[in-house]
Formats: structure tokens, C-alpha cells, sequence
């Protein structure tokens, strides 16, 4: 999530070092009789338009013998319709000016263009024919077989620490599917037969599954007409849409391991068990994040970079999901550093949030930092559209575009020293160090 602010809104933001609140995100939603859900958002600032689908399916969705699946549609989607020939999605893109892109997670499929605003109509005609009647054939089938492939070589395989996540999540969960990550198992797709896919589709890329989120420079009953010619007469989906309902147990003890990989640096991955999104917890958890990892005077980045130069990087982030999360620190060892020598440093930094208040001047500039990251996420046309859509899928509520900022405002040091004390313990972790091939002991 890519944003950015101005000088003079940040100016206006934090004068007197108070937080505030964030402009206003006016937006309009309804539901089609189909189940659709539809949020619109006008801003004639300027003339571009996001046209967003989220599909609330990722990989947490998929049978325990077909993973991947999720991932594996976001390709080939792109393969082409009834109306749309194969390859020739990008090109009405490209050709009317526009870009389009799409991405999965263990919760949720997105697929967005952007468009100059008097060519929007074609990105609801390629979302509806991609809901309607995408092609889902043999010869797309196993062209983007390879694609993805190729995808898992280049970004996992056969990149640097590309394997971090998916050993830390198949460790740090049992049970739930959060097991394994989106792209699954390129063995299940391979054994699939083509009725798998079928039945996918027919499940997930139904309207009642979807919420689609326009906004930019619309006229918003134009926009509600054309809607309805494109989607109205999609029938809704009939068929049961999994959704998983995991009571994961306790970790029960720390989990260690050692990962060999195409790496020089060693590295030190610890992630502990931590709440769901949304949660009060996981409000003081991002706070937490911040104060370890938010730039280069947070306290992981001063302490194992700068002051002792154990690391040429080091951080923490909140990998909080629909159900369940996991937060996860990190350090990169400087050449001739032990894994276990950047390991007690780290443990340093985290046992001071776990034994003392941070100070007011610190949380102060803290939440200053996270009220900018959530203007910044809300700063452009595509930002909004998702951000809309990602509130109504996962909570009910896309007004959070607005309020959610309050949640963190109530956010206090005693809730951080709380969460810290609660989840941040030896039993409750996964602790992986990453070493170079050929030096696993």
C-alpha cells in the first residue's frame, strides 16, 4: 500500500503535537439483489477512477488438498471471458490508458484498474465479465500452471529468505489453514482436474462474495446505472462458501529450527502467536510495531543497527489476519555475527517493552506516525477503493475508512506494556535462524 502526504496536511495533522483526525471519506453503499455489495466514493480532485473486486476467498478457504487454488485464480482470471479473448484483458486496459494489477492473501482475493475517468465503464464490463463467465479451460488451466511455477521459483525458491514466511506459519499453526501460505502446493494444482476448477469458481466469483468499490471522478447515479446493466442479471451463488472455524491451541513451548538457504547474512525470525485484526489487542500490537520498527530511531533499528552494529537491518511487523495472527520480529546478522549473539540482542529490545512503560515523548511521536500511515493508506484513488472494500469484507463496516483512527487514539502505554507481558513469551513463539547453505550444524 503504496501513499504519500503533503507538508501542509501533516503540518495541520500534528500542530501542537496533538493527533487529529484524519479528512473525512465520504462514501455511498447498497447491495444489489444479488448479493453484490457496492461502495462508491466521488472525488473530482482529479480525473481518474479505481474500479476494485474483492472476492472474500484466499488460501484459508481452500480444501486441505487443494492448495493454492486461491492464488492460482487471481492468474487466471486474467485469461479471458466469453467476451473477452485470451490475452486480450491487459491489452483494453493498456489501451484505454488504464493499469490493472491483482493480488492474494490467506483472506481475500483483489483485482483493481485504474482508469481516466471517462473510460471507467470498461473496468465494470471486465470485472463483470470476469464474475459472469470467465474462462476456465483446459489451455489457460496449464498456462498459468507454468506462470505459477515460475512465480514460486522466482519469488520463493530461489530468492534470499523468500521461504521465511511460509516455514514460519507452517510451525506456528497446527490446525487452522493459516498452515500454508497462498501459494500453496504446486502438486495439488498439477493432480487437479479441470471440474476442480470449475467448482471453484463457482463458489468464490459469485456477486453474494464480492464487494465492488469504485472511487475517483464519478458521477454516482450514472455509475449506479451502469452497475446494474453489468451486474444485475448475474445470479447469486448457491453453493456453501467455506469458511473455516479453527480453535488453534496453545503453542505449547517455543518451536526452533534451523533453515538452510542461498544466503551469505545469517538471519534471526521470531514471530509469536498474537490476536486477529481488528481486535482491541491487536490495535496496541500495531502500536508495539511501531516502536520497535517504525523508522530508524525505533528502538530495534537504533539498538542491533546503529549502536552495536550486530545487524544491517532489523524490524518487526504485526502479520495480523482475519482469524488469527502472528507478530514477528526480525534481524539480518552483520558479516561475522552470530545467530545467537543478534538473538540475545533482540531479546534485549524486547524485554524492555515487556518491563517498562515507554515514555510519553516516544508514545507520543509513535501515534503521530501511525495517524500519518493512515492518511498516507487513504491518499489515493486506488488506497481508498481498497481500504473501503477491505472494512466491509472483513468487519461489516467501511466507515472505519474514518473512525478507525479512534481506535488507536485509545490506545494507551499501559495497553502496550499489557500485550508485550501477554504474548511476547519463550512458550508462545516460533524462532527460526536462516544460515547459509552447507553451514547447518
Amino acid at each position: 500500500m503504496k501513499k504519500w502526504i503533503s507538508v501542509t496536511l501533516a503540518a495541520s495533522l500534528f500542530s501542537g503535537g496533538l493527533l487529529a483526525q484524519a479528512p473525512k471519506i465520504v462514501f455511498e453503499k447498497y447491495t444489489l439483489p444479488n448479493g453484490l455489495t457496492v461502495i462508491l466514493h466521488q472525488d473530482k480532485s482529479a480525473p481518474v477512477v479505481a474500479v476494485s473486486a474483492l472476492y472474500h476467498v484466499g488460501s484459508k478457504n481452500e480444501d486441505t488438498a487443494r492448495t493454492g487454488f486461491a492464488h492460482f485464480f487471481e492468474h487466471l482470471m486474467f485469461e479471458g471471458s466469453d467476451n473477452v479473448k485470451r490475452g486480450d484483458f491487459d491489452k483494453y486496459t493498456s489501451n484505454a490508458g488504464g493499469y490493472n494489477n491483482a493480488n492474494t492473501s490467506q483472506d481475500r482475493t483483489y483485482y483493481f484498474e485504474l482508469f481516466p475517468s471517462n473510460q471507467y465503464a470498461l473496468g465494470l464490463w471486465l470485472e463483470s465479465e470476469r464474475m459472469l463467465h470467465a474462462k476456465i479451460e483446459d489451455v489457460g488451466v496449464n498456462t498459468q500452471k507454468e506462470v505459477v511455477k515460475e512465480e514460486k521459483r522466482q519469488r520463493i525458491d530461489n530468492q534470499p529468505y523468500g521461504t521465511i514466511i511460509g516455514e514460519i506459519f507452517k510451525r506456528a499453526y497446527k490446525e487452522h489453514p493459516y498452515k500454508w501460505q497462498p501459494i500453496g502446493s504446486l502438486e495439488h494444482l498439477s493432480r487437479a482436474k479441470l471440474s476442480d476448477f470449475v467448482d471453484f469458481y463457482k463458489t468464490f466469483y459469485v456477486p453474494n462474495n464480492c464487494v465492488l468499490s469504485l472511487a475517483g471522478d464519478i458521477d454516482i447515479p450514472e455509475v449506479k446505472k451502469k452497475i446494474q446493466d453489468y451486474f444485475g442479471s448475474i445470479p447469486a451463488g448457491t453453493k456453501p462458501i467455506p469458511r473455516p472455524s479453527f480453535t488453534e491451541a496453545a503453542l505449547g513451548g517455543e518451536v526452533r529450527d534451523v533453515i538452510e538457504d542461498n544466503i551469505q547474512l545469517p538471519a534471526v525470525i521470531q514471530a509469536y502467536r498474537s490476536p486477529k485484526q481488528g481486535s482491541e489487542e491487536y490495535y496496541a500490537f500495531n502500536v508495539l510495531q511501531t516502536i520497535l520498527s517504525g523508522g530508524n530511531s525505533s528502538r530495534l533499528n537504533k539498538a542491533i543497527v546503529d549502536q552495536k552494529q550486530l545487524a544491517v537491518q532489523a524490524g518487526a511487523f504485526n502479520y495480523a489476519l482475519e482469524d488469527a495472527g502472528l507478530f514477528i520480529t526480525f534481524g539480518i546478522a552483520n558479516m561475522n555475527v552470530k545467530p545467537e549473539d543478534l538473538e540475545k540482542e533482540i531479546q534485549v529490545v524486547i524485554d524492555g517493552v515487556k518491563e517498562n512503560l515507554v515514555g510519553e515523548k516516544e508514545f507520543t511521536k509513535v501515534k503521530n506516525q501511525i495517524t500519518t500511515d493512515f492518511v498516507n493508506k487513504n491518499s489515493s484513488m486506488a488506497g481508498i477503493a481498497e481500504t473501503l472494500a477491505n472494512y466491509q469484507v472483513y468487519f461489516g463496516d467501511a466507515n472505519l475508512i474514518n473512525t478507525e483512527i479512534d481506535r488507536y487514539n485509545k490506545v494507551t502505554r499501559e495497553d502496550v506494556l499489557k500485550v508485550a507481558k501477554k504474548y511476547l513469551n519463550k512458550d508462545n513463539r516460533v524462532t527460526l535462524y536462516y544460515v547459509a547453505k552447507g553451514s547447518k550444524k
